[in-house]
This record gives C-alpha cells, sequence and structure tokens, in this order.
C-alpha cells in the first residue's frame, strides 16, 4: 500500500462521494455511515497534514512532549479535530468560522459515536450536516493545503482530486450547503458573474481575460480562448455565440451569456477579453467581415452596416 498524509484523505474524500453520490440510488443508512466514518477520518488527517506544513510538532496531543524519534516512527497519541482547529488559527492564521467549527464538532461526535456505540438519529440531518463539513473541506484543500504542494505530489493531488470534485456535483446536500454560502460570498459581484460552462453554476466571477468558478474551482487566467472554446462546446453551447469584439478586436465577444444581475438571458453581449459589455441594439454585425461594430448614423451616404476597415476597402481610390 502506498498512502501518503495527503493521498490518503483525497481517498478518503473519494469514498465520502461514492456513498453520499444520489446518481445511482438513493442515500441509505449504510452508505451515510461510512460517509460519516471517512468524512471524519479525511477530516483528521487533511487538517494535520496543514499543521505538518507548519511544523511536525504540532501534531501531537501534547506539543510540549514532542520528540522527533516518535513522531518519525508513528508512535504518538496525535490532536484532535477541536485542537487541530484551534491550532490553525491561532498558529497558522486560518480562519474559521463559528458554523463550521460546530459542524465539524458534531461531525466528530457522529464519528464517535458510530464507532464505539451505534448511532441512531435523524438521517437528512446527519447528512445535511455532512455537507457543511464537504463543503468546508473542499475549500479548505483548495486555498489552504494544495497551494502548498508542489512538483509530482502536486500533480498527484489534483489528478486524483478531479473525479471527487465531479463526483460533489452529484450530492444534494452539499449543492445546497455551497450555493448558500455562496449567495454571501458573490454579493455584490452579480454584473460579473455568469454560469460556469464546466459545473454549469451561477458562480464564475469574470475579469477581464480571466474568470474563477467559486463552486467548482476552475479557474481561466489569462486563456480566454479556452474560455470561449468551452463555453461554445458546453451544456450551452447552442445558446451561445462569439465574435469579434469592436473595442479589443478579439475573437471573445460572446452573445448568449446570462449574468446573475439578469438569470435570463438578455439582450446585452460581452467581451471575455477585455470585459466590455454593450447592449445588441447598440451593435451591428458587419455585412463585410461579420464582426460586431457600433451602429453608426448614415450621415454621409455610406452603408452603415459595415465597419470602418470594410468601408475604407470600398472607398474609390484617387
Amino acid at each position: 500500500m502506498d498512502f501518503p498524509p495527503v493521498r490518503n484523505g483525497i481517498d478518503y474524500l473519494a469514498s465520502v462521494v461514492e456513498h453520499l453520490d444520489e446518481t445511482e440510488s438513493a442515500v441509505g443508512p449504510r452508505d451515510l455511515k461510512y460517509a460519516v466514518l471517512h468524512l471524519q477520518a479525511a477530516v483528521e488527517v487533511l487538517l494535520k497534514v496543514r499543521l505538518l506544513h507548519e511544523h511536525w510538532s504540532l501534531v501531537f496531543k501534547d506539543p510540549g512532549r514532542a520528540t522527533r524519534k516518535a513522531f518519525d516512527s508513528a508512535d504518538f497519541e496525535s490532536c484532535g479535530t477541536v485542537a487541530a482547529v484551534e491550532r490553525l488559527r491561532a498558529i497558522a492564521g486560518i480562519s474559521f468560522d463559528a458554523r463550521e467549527a460546530d459542524a465539524l464538532k458534531e461531525l466528530a461526535k457522529d464519528r464517535n459515536a458510530l464507532q464505539h456505540y451505534g448511532l441512531t438519529h435523524n438521517a437528512p440531518a446527519v447528512e445535511a450536516r455532512a455537507g457543511r463539513v464537504l463543503d468546508f473541506l473542499m475549500r479548505f484543500l483548495e486555498k489552504e493545503l494544495l497551494p502548498l504542494l508542489q512538483g509530482p505530489e502536486r500533480e498527484t493531488a489534483l489528478s486524483e482530486m478531479a473525479p471527487v470534485s465531479e463526483g460533489v456535483k452529484h450530492i444534494s446536500s452539499y449543492v445546497r450547503r455551497r450555493r448558500n454560502r455562496l449567495r454571501g460570498e458573490l454579493a455584490g459581484l452579480e454584473s460579473q458573474t455568469v454560469r460556469c460552462p464546466a459545473c454549469a453554476e451561477m458562480a464564475l466571477v469574470l475579469a477581464p481575460g480571466a474568470g474563477r468558478c467559486h463552486f467548482c474551482g476552475q479557474a481561466w487566467q489569462h486563456d480566454v480562448g479556452q474560455l470561449v472554446f468551452d463555453y461554445l462546446v458546453g451544456p450551452d453551447g447552442r445558446d451561445v455565440a462569439a465574435r469579434g469584439c469592436p473595442e479589443c478586436h478579439e475573437f471573445a465577444l460572446m452573445t448568449g451569456l446570462a449574468f446573475a444581475d439578469s438569470p435570463a438571458v438578455s439582450d446585452t453581449v460581452h467581451c471575455l477579453a477585455c470585459g466590455a459589455r454593450h447592449a445588441t441594439r447598440d451593435l451591428v454585425l458587419c455585412a463585410g467581415c461579420t464582426r460586431q461594430w457600433f451602429v453608426e448614423a448614415d450621415v454621409d451616404g455610406s452603408d452603415a452596416s459595415l465597419c470602418p476597415d470594410c468601408r475604407e476597402h470600398l472607398q474609390p481610390e484617387d
């Protein structure tokens, strides 16, 4: 067997996703049991991996009595979830909101009851709590742990996280929790937020030449061509189109994008390259080169459906 810490934690997460996936069949009591056990195992492993990046002694129950010999031989009692959270907060400067900390405590209680005494509890409540912790853990990995990895370890972790990131889309408790959190996170960004071509959630925040989905974590940095392509071949591909932008001239002016401030597809076009946004009534399709151009008054007898470049080519030579 070869399960170093990060890989071990991600493997536990993969098991959680398998047990809570609702696409094959309804989630039963046995699925929920093992989802709770393995989710708590993932929490303990991954929180402690992050502690290790601060110092190896921090994973001991009593860091003051830690020895390198005991650590290297794995012959010691490690800290619990509550202590790991407090140390990450106080030493690593990682923030945990009160609801996240409470959910982690309650999950640990559920795991202990299942492991040692048996558990009789409201199944939807347990699943909702698991969804809250799963949302936290996915975000913790994305922001606090994966960026610290390098080389082959990082490549392996990202590869093994791909099916986990895909699988969580089929867990309703996770999806509900993440959507609820994103309402606050994306407040004020509605005019920049569109539906993500990767996960189809209204959570992709655009910036000129870039974009990042706050739901699935997919990012496009200085790769506008790929983002345009992903929209054209994605689930909404038949509803969107791309043309040349009249301002930056990049082939990234999109029609058919729905923004969070106007969920129904509006009469606007948006350039993914430069960020320009126009009303469709203000643009015309050039009859010569088919790029979008600004509507201009026909004051000199020229053809207003042509862009300046095409008009210039039509001018008779002196």
